[in-house]
Parts: C-alpha cells; sequence; structure tokens
C-alpha cells in the first residue's frame, strides 16, 4: 500500500511539473516557428532545451528524494556539455530513459531521440518533442517497405535532415540498437547470441555517423543494469528498484576509412560495421552478467 500511494504522489508531482513546464516550453516553440530569423532561432532552441532540462532536474530531484533508488555509475569523467555524442545502451525498460536523463542531465547536451511518428499525438509530451527537434520517424517495418520501398527511403531521408540540424548545434543523439525492449519472448525468438541482450541493429547507427562524420566528439557507450531485475515505472515511482548501476564508456567514433567504404555503398562495409556493434554487444553482456548477479 505504501508504495502504491507513494508511486501515486510521484506521479502526481511528475503531472503538474510537466504541465509547468510544458506551457512556456510550447509558447517558446511557436516564435520558434513563425520567426524566420536564423539567430534568433537559435537562441530560442537554448532556451527551450533550459526548459527541457529543468522538466529532467525536477524528475531527479523526485526520484533522488522518494524513492530510494541507488545509482552506480562508472566510466562518466570528462564529458563536455557543448560535445556532440553518439549515446548507445542496451534497452530493458521504459525507465532506461529517466535513468540516462539523471546520469547525463547538464552534463552533455540534451539527448535526442529518433522517435515513432505515433508518440507525436502524446498529450503535452508529442507537442513538446517536436518543438525540441526530436525526429519521428515511420518506424516501418520489412513487410511494409517490401510492399512499398519508398517508405524506407523516408525515413532515411528523415534522419538525414534531422542530422544536418544537429550538425549546428551541441547535441547527444540517442539510439536503442536493439530497437525494442529486452522480452525473453523476444531473446528466445531471435535465437540470440548474447545472455542479457538482443541483437543490435547496425543500420540506423551506421546512417548517423554517415551523415554527422566528423561532427560526433565521442560515442558513449552505455550499459544499464538492475541487478533485482527488469522494473517498470511503477516500480520506480513506487520505490520498489533497490539500485541501478550504469557503466559508461567513451569510445572513438568509426570513420568511413577504418571500415573501408560508406555503409549503404558496401556489402563488405556493412558486415564489418555489424561486426564492430557485435563487438561492443559481447562486452555489454559481460558487464551485464557481471554486475546483473544473475
Amino acid at each position: 500500500m505504501m508504495s502504491l500511494l507513494r508511486a501515486a504522489l510521484v506521479l502526481s508531482l511528475i503531472a503538474i511539473h510537466t504541465v509547468l513546464h510544458a506551457a512556456p516550453l510550447l509558447l517558446l516553440a511557436l516564435f520558434k516557428a513563425l520567426l524566420p530569423f536564423a539567430g534568433v532561432r537559435r537562441a530560442l532552441g537554448r532556451a527551450l532545451s533550459a526548459i527541457a532540462e529543468s522538466w529532467i532536474a525536477a524528475n531527479t530531484w523526485m526520484i533522488d528524494t522518494l524513492t530510494g533508488t541507488r545509482f552506480h555509475v562508472s566510466g562518466d569523467e570528462g564529458l563536455m556539455y557543448d560535445g556532440h555524442y553518439l549515446v548507445l545502451a542496451n534497452h530493458q525498460s521504459w525507465v532506461d530513459i529517466v535513468v540516462l536523463q539523471k546520469v547525463f542531465n547538464r552534463r552533455i547536451p540534451l539527448m535526442r531521440f529518433f522517435l515513432k511518428q505515433q508518440l507525436f499525438w502524446v498529450p503535452v509530451l508529442g507537442l513538446a518533442w517536436w518543438a525540441l527537434d526530436f525526429p519521428f520517424m515511420g518506424r516501418y517495418s520489412r513487410a511494409q517497405i517490401a510492399r512499398d520501398p519508398g517508405l524506407g527511403q523516408r525515413d532515411m531521408e528523415a534522419t538525414r535532415r534531422a542530422c544536418e540540424k544537429f550538425r549546428e548545434m551541441p547535441v547527444a543523439v540517442m539510439n536503442f540498437v536493439e530497437g525494442t525492449r529486452f522480452t525473453p519472448g523476444k531473446h528466445a525468438r531471435q535465437a540470440s547470441p548474447y545472455r542479457h541482450l538482443l541483437k543490435p541493429k547496425a543500420g540506423g547507427v551506421a546512417f548517423v555517423i554517415d551523415a554527422m562524420g566528423d561532427a560526433l566528439h565521442a560515442l558513449l557507450d552505455v550499459t544499464i543494469v538492475y541487478p533485482a531485475g527488469r522494473p517498470t515505472m511503477v516500480d520506480l515511482m513506487g520505490g520498489r528498484i533497490p539500485e541501478v548501476h550504469v557503466v559508461v564508456r567513451q569510445r572513438p567514433i568509426p570513420d568511413a576509412a577504418e571500415m573501408g567504404g560508406r555503409y549503404q555503398e558496401d556489402r563488405a562495409t556493412r558486415a564489418r560495421f555489424q561486426q564492430w556493434l557485435n563487438g561492443l554487444w559481447q562486452d555489454k553482456d559481460a558487464t551485464l552478467e557481471q554486475l546483473s548477479g544473475r
């Protein structure tokens, strides 16, 4: 009962401060959309990011104050608030996003996620994501693309436009490269070679690297571990997550010369890129094995 009451309190506080932050954010977003002056738009973009960071800071305060969850973070030294990062992480729960925001807020630029188009219609948050330049993608299935190849090209163009915009401002591009949250059922259907992970998908990562190139400073390879098992957001709000381990590894960004060509144009390059990503996932799986205690 106490856990449910705590969850209800945290959820209510989040709803209140979300609305309080969203009102000025959406007002500034309207001015940004209407004004044609590049300098003014950049200044408004910084103000919008500051509002989003304030919202994340409020969420973090509530987690630290009301839940009792202990966070153990390693490898997060030397981060740059004005940098350009590609952030990769394993994906087990919606709690992952809260954890990433807590660890990196105001230490690296505001993280932008590639979101499904349907999320635009989420009340309040959908418009906020749009205002903050989060890219919206179709995320079409292979069957849909097979029936209409133009759908895949549409997502590639959306990614390219987003990356061109990201080159002009400090940014952290976030990608859950497994493509979906880990469950035992998905793990079994994939016949994944990793004990704690699904297979990583290289295409989206390669396209971001190809589009942004030398504008990226580093790769932040993040491993999130919940020793007590995969949690839900209700578990977090109710104080039922004893601890979270976050391991950050800063790695160099592979370039086209290192891979032997461009991902989209050469089959051998695609194979080498996938092999590189598989190596990251092998290291990540070993870290999960070590810290999960299972």
